[in-house]
C-alpha cells in the first residue's frame, strides 16, 4: 500500500477542489457504532418481509452484501422490494449517540473547494448525521443511493453518473472512505484516494493495494492537522 511520507498528504491534495466523503464509519468514526443500528434494522426489516427467524434473515442480509454490493440491491434484484421502504425502516434510528465534532466543523470550514457526501445510505439518513455531527452546511452536495439510481458503490457505473452529474474532474478530486474496495472505481477514474481505517478487517485492502494513496485513522484528526500544515508559515532552509 501506498502511504504518502509525511503523513497528512498534503502535497498530493494541493491539486484537490473536490473532496468526495462517504458517510457512515467515515466522517464519525466507527467506534460510535452508528451503522450497527442500521445493521440491525435491516435483519429486522428482512425478517419481518420474510417471515425468518433472525438468524436466517441476518444470514440473508450478508449474503445480498457479498454478492450484489448492498442488501437493498439484492432485496430489489431477488425480491423487487420498495426500495424507499426500506431505506425508511433502516434508518429509523438514534443518532444522538453520535458527538458532535466541532473540530470537524473547523476543518472543513478551512479547506477550499467544494465538499461532497457520497453515501450508499439515503439523503435523509445523511442529514441526520451531518446536522448532528454540526457540519451539515460545510457539504454542497450529498449524492445517495437513490440519485445513484439504486446502484450502490463499487459499482463503476455510480461514479460514473455521480462524476458526470456534479461535474466532478476526478483529476481534482479526492474520495475518502472506509471500504478499501469502494475506491476501485474512484482510482480508476483518477480521483486520488483516501482510506479510513477503522480496524475492520473485512474494510480493509489486499497487502498490495495500488488503488489506495493515503491511509489515515481518523477523518478530522487528519483533516485537522492537514488545515493547519497549510496555514503554517514556510521554514526557512
Amino acid at each position: 500500500m501506498t502511504q504518502h511520507h509525511d503523513g497528512t498528504g498534503d502535497d498530493l491534495l494541493r491539486h484537490v477542489d473536490t473532496w468526495v466523503f462517504d458517510l457512515d464509519n467515515t466522517l464519525y468514526p466507527a467506534a460510535c457504532n452508528l451503522f450497527a443500528q442500521v445493521d440491525r434494522r435491516m435483519t429486522a426489516f428482512i425478517a419481518e418481509s420474510f417471515g425468518l427467524p433472525p438468524a436466517d434473515a441476518r444470514a440473508l442480509q450478508k449474503q445480498y452484501f457479498r454478492s450484489h454490493g448492498t442488501t437493498l440491491r439484492g432485496l430489489m434484484t431477488e425480491h423487487g422490494v420498495d426500495p424507499t421502504r426500506f431505506l425508511d425502516y433502516v434508518h429509523d434510528i438514534d443518532v444522538t449517540c453520535l458527538p458532535p465534532s466541532p473540530g470537524l466543523d473547523r476543518a472543513l470550514a478551512a479547506l477550499p473547494g467544494r465538499k461532497v457526501v457520497f453515501t450508499n445510505g439515503s439523503t435523509k439518513h445523511a442529514e441526520g448525521v451531518l446536522a448532528r455531527l454540526g457540519v451539515a452546511d460545510r457539504f454542497d452536495a450529498i449524492w445517495d443511493i437513490v440519485a445513484g439510481g439504486y446502484v450502490p458503490k463499487p459499482l463503476q457505473e455510480t461514479y460514473d453518473r455521480m462524476i458526470d452529474h456534479l461535474g466532478v474532474d476526478p483529476a481534482r478530486a479526492v474520495m475518502v472512505e472506509d471500504i478499501a474496495a469502494n475506491l476501485v472505481p474512484a482510482h480508476r477514474r483518477g480521483m486520488t484516494t483516501v482510506w479510513v481505517d477503522t480496524g475492520e478487517a473485512w474494510a480493509a485492502p489486499p497487502q498490495v493495494a495500488p488503488h489506495i494513496d493515503l491511509r489515515i485513522a481518523d477523518v478530522a484528526d487528519w483533516l485537522s492537522t492537514l488545515v493547519a500544515a497549510r496555514a503554517a508559515p514556510p521554514q526557512l532552509s
